[in-house]
């Protein structure tokens, strides 16, 4: 569960302070309907998918698959501030939820490479943004707040924006991405924005680290404690599908 921090009208206000999670349901093996708010379940013996409505009362429903999810259902909207949720499917520990074997957290300094693989699928008529999003904490932090969020923007619809502002342009893995910078009143958040939607791709997420780690207080003694690739509605977002994520740390 991630509880997000609406403290100010920009658009987005990415993963902040989660309610603690209560359990953790069986893994799925054909799909699953995950309705409750904080709901979840693991997939291929590794992964975490979890609802994550923490923004709205309203129901949000995923169809959890053996790779995947779909958003079901969401009858929450907001105009601006922070999101409704953040469904999404993760490697590594959240509030104290850790995926089956998790391999996170790990010392920065002790890892090679952070091999990654996403496929969306988007839809229109909603307002939202698919991300990764990846915390990083001065402790190998399993539970609570982590002080540095990474989030990389695959697609952004509906003119929402990451919170902080715009500090410049980079060019990491062969792409060139918007950088801003700023905090969400619980911790720091560097976003990087991709210039047009990207609807899948295999990258290293150590490339993204370690330009944070030039840019911020974060430094190889710091942990890498979780990958989450999803999404996150402000309107609509029925059909928004995670079809495949992978995440593998060396």
């Amino acid at each position: 569960m991630k509880l997000k921090h609406a403290l100010s009208a920009v658009a987005l206000f990415t993963a902040g302070l989660l309610a603690p999670v209560v359990g953790t349901a069986p893994a799925a093996q054909a799909d699953t309907l995950i309705c409750d708010q904080y709901g979840s379940t693991t997939i291929g013996g590794r992964y975490v998918v979890m609802n994550n409505r923490w923004g709205s009362s309203a129901q949000q429903c995923i169809n959890v698959t053996g790779s995947g999810f779909r958003i079901q259902t969401q009858q929450g909207s907001t105009s601006g501030g922070a999101p409704l949720s953040y469904p999404a499917v993760y490697l590594g520990c959240h509030y104290g939820n850790c995926s089956p074997g998790s391999p996170l957290p790990r010392q920065l300094s002790r890892i090679g490479s952070a091999s990654s693989s996403i496929s969306y699928t988007y839809v229109g008529g909603s307002t939202f943004d698919a991300s990764y999003d990846i915390w990083m904490d001065p402790t190998a932090k399993t539970n609570g707040v982590n002080q540095m969020e990474l989030m990389i923007w695959f697609n952004r619809v509906g003119g929402v924006q990451p919170v902080g502002g715009r500090v410049g342009t980079t060019s990491i893995g062969g792409r060139s991405w918007e950088v801003w910078q700023g905090n969400n009143g619980g911790n720091d958040v560097v976003s990087y924005v991709a210039q047009s939607a990207i609807s899948g791709w295999s990258f290293n997420v150590m490339d993204f680290v370690n330009d944070v780690d030039n840019r911020t207080r974060v430094d190889r003694s710091w942990y890498l404690t979780s990958i989450q690739a999803g999404f996150e509605p402000w309107s609509g977002g029925v059909g928004l599908a995670v079809n495949s994520f992978s995440a593998n740390i060396g």
